[in-house]
């Protein structure tokens, strides 16, 4: 079922089916949103940025970057913080770090001076973890990521390598990269099988 308009909750197009119910194929654009666009599942694409104004140049450019990709669903998180008299410092972080992270990975990086020593001395706990081994007053950069293992995370894990069903093989998200005729793309197969009377 498709229903267009806006409706009492504001929504452009509801789509309800038991397989897709949308498949829109185009070689332009296959759709636009302008507004806030509510995914309750998971989104999988085969790009992964954002685009914006260009901040020096607004009027005539755009700018856009590509987001970190990874095989384990991963936070990255970083700051600047200033040494004490001792080259140490605590870094603080939100209460919701813990349980939403594991697997903690840490990097360093002085500013101004090298700082051969200094280290993570002690690892993450009670939402903090410590720096020593700096120079005094010193400022360092620091990132620390983490692997979620939330609930949703837990009862949804990535996987990273999957086999096409049966009725997929012989078909590609984007058969132009693969050297193979534009009939051969998965969109194809689904606007065939959705056209379907």
């Amino acid at each position: 079922m498709v229903t267009h308009g806006g409706g009492s909750f504001g929504i452009g197009i509801l789509a309800d089916g038991t397989a897709a119910a949308v498949v829109a194929t185009s070689p332009g654009v296959a759709g636009v949103f302008t507004g806030n666009v509510d995914v309750r599942g998971t989104l999988t694409k085969t790009d992964n940025r954002f685009k914006i104004d260009h901040p020096a140049d607004p009027e005539n450019r755009y700018l856009a970057h590509s987001t970190v990709e990874s095989p384990e669903m991963k936070n990255f998180y970083d700051g600047v913080v200033s040494l004490d008299e001792h080259g140490g410092a605590t870094v603080e972080l939100p209460d919701w770090f813990e349980p939403l992270n594991e697997t903690y990975r840490y990097q360093l990086t002085p500013i101004g001076a090298p700082a051969p020593n200094l280290h993570v001395s002690r690892k993450l706990a009670d939402r903090h973890f410590t720096i020593a081994g700096g120079v005094p007053r010193a400022e360092v950069c620091w990132q620390i990521t983490g692997v979620r293992h939330d609930a949703w995370a837990r009862t949804h894990p990535l996987v990273v390598e999957e086999n096409k069903k049966p009725e997929e093989r012989g078909y590609y998200l984007h058969p132009e990269v693969q050297g193979q005729p534009a009939e051969r793309s998965l969109g194809a197969l689904q606007h065939k099988q959705f056209s379907r009377p």
